[in-house]
């Protein structure tokens, strides 16, 4: 959707950088998870990146691999990185710290990757739920920072929540937004509507 209005908030989406368990384990809320050598490296590159869009604020997720991608982010741009709990990643419940394979054949997993409008995690967050805390947490910051420029480093699901809403693509089509580690998506966000201006730039390389 267009924002139809020149008095926009900048969104700077980015996915935190990668550690040793990116697409093998449900990682979710598990403490303890840090960046591995290349996701350091991936961070400084962010940082190197972003240095140039004139910050005005930066949050990150309360995870430790957010918060260790968001700081040499905040260091370059000298602002201080505040931790923002609507930036967390997906409750996934009693999945959390499975692997993919093992979640194979499982057909609560098989019913969630079909209809993510409808299904959850057991004893976790729904899609739908997940959507509704990012896209708030989005409007709460441009109602306060007109014109801001705003980086908010969180996970793949939020990122993907928010912009399944701002590109009008049901919650069940979620495979048609991938969201890379130590990615970029840039969203504009006023009065009258919201624009994806980039999608999933990678500095992974």
């Amino acid at each position: 959707m267009k924002t139809g209005s020149a008095v926009t908030t900048t969104f700077f989406l980015v996915r935190h950088a990668t550690h040793g368990s990116v697409g093998r384990v449900l990682v979710g809320r598990t403490p303890g998870v840090r960046l591995d050598t290349a996701g350091a490296g991936q961070a400084e590159r962010l940082a190197a990146r972003l240095v140039r869009e004139h910050i005005d604020m930066i949050q990150s997720s309360p995870r430790e691999r957010a918060r260790e991608t968001a700081a040499p982010i905040g260091r370059r741009c000298g602002v201080r990185v505040q931790v923002e709990a609507a930036l967390d990643e997906i409750d996934f419940g009693d999945w959390t710290g499975r692997t993919i394979a093992a979640l194979d054949g499982d057909l609560r997993w098989e019913r969630w990757n079909a209809r993510r409008s409808e299904g959850r995690p057991p004893c976790g967050e729904s899609m739908r739920e997940l959507q509704a805390r990012v896209i708030g947490h989005l409007e709460a910051i441009r109602s306060t920072m007109p014109n801001g420029r705003v980086v908010m480093v969180s996970h793949a699901e939020p990122i993907r929540a928010a912009i399944l809403c701002c590109l009008g693509i049901p919650l069940d089509d979620f495979g048609r937004v991938d969201i890379a580690p130590a990615s970029i998506t840039t969203i504009a966000f006023g009065e009258r509507g919201h624009d994806v201006m980039a999608l999933n730039q990678s500095v992974a390389a």
